[in-house]
C-alpha cells in the first residue's frame, strides 16, 4: 500500500510549511550506524510508489531514492556511529540521529512528521505518526532515503572488515554475523553495549 500527501496537505493548508518527514533505521543490528533521514517533498512532485521500506525490493528502494533526491526540496541525513550508540544508548542514539538529520536540511522545517510514538525535541512542532512510514508520503521518502544510505554505508564498511558479511545483512544478528562474531570477535564498528557481544568484549 502507497503512502499518500494527504497528511501534509493538511498541514499546509494550516499554514505549517516547510514540512519535513522524518525516519531511522538501523535501531536493531549489532554493528554499524543508525542513521536517520528527512525529506521535505515537493507538493507538486510527489515520487510514485512511495511506501515503507521494508516493504519495498532494494532495487526498488534504490529507484525511488533517485527519485526523491531529484524530486525533494531538501534531503538531511543524520548518522550516529556505535561508539556514540554505546555511550548514550539506543533510544537516545535514536533521537540524535533525527536531530541531526533535521539540522542537515537546507532549510529549516516549521513542522516535522516522525514515524513513530517517540519524537525528538526539535526546533519546531512535530507529530509523531504510528506506521507514518507506510502511510504518509514524506516519512516514507524519509525512511527510503535512510535505509538505502545505511546500507551503503555497510557495504563501505564490509570492504574494511570483510570477515562479518557487513554488505549481506547490515549488521543486523543473522546466524552468520553472529557465527563471525564468535570466531573473529568484534570489530570497531560493532555495539559493545548489545548482546551478545555486551559483557563479553570490551571496546
Amino acid at each position: 500500500m502507497a503512502a499518500d500527501f494527504s497528511r501534509e496537505a493538511h498541514a499546509i493548508e494550516q499554514g505549517y510549511w516547510p514540512l519535513a518527514g522524518v525516519d531511522e533505521v538501523g535501531r536493531g543490528p549489532l554493528a554499524g550506524p543508525v542513521v536517520a533521514a528527512a525529506v521535505i517533498l515537493d507538493p507538486r512532485l510527489i515520487p510514485a510508489g512511495l511506501a515503507d521500506s521494508k516493504e519495498l525490493s532494494a532495487a526498488r528502494r534504490e529507484a525511488l531514492f533517485g527519485e526523491i533526491a531529484k524530486a525533494a526540496l531538501g534531503i538531511g541525513i543524520g548518522s550516529v556511529t556505535a561508539q556514540e550508540i554505546d555511550a548514550l544508548n539506543i533510544r537516545q542514539a535514536t533521537l540524535l540521529a533525527m536531530k541531526r538529520a533535521v539540522a542537515g536540511l537546507p532549510v529549516q522545517p516549521r513542522h516535522v512528521l516522525v514515524d513513530g510514538n517517540d519524537p525528538p525535541t526539535l526546533g519546531c512542532s512535530c507529530d509523531a505518526i504510528i506506521k507514518g512510514d507506510g502511510s504518509v508520503a514524506s516519512i516514507a521518502a524519509a525512511s527510503i532515503i535512510a535505509k538505502v544510505t545505511r546500507d551503503r554505508m555497510m557495504a563501505r564498511l564490509a570492504t574494511h572488515y570483510p570477515a562479518y558479511g557487513f554488505a549481506g545483512h547490515a549488521g543486523y544478528g543473522t546466524a552468520a554475523h553472529r557465527a563471525a562474531i564468535q570466531t573473529h570477535g568484534p570489530c570497531p564498528e560493532h555495539r559493545f553495549s548489545f548482546a551478545p557481544i555486551k559483557g563479553v568484549w570490551r571496546r
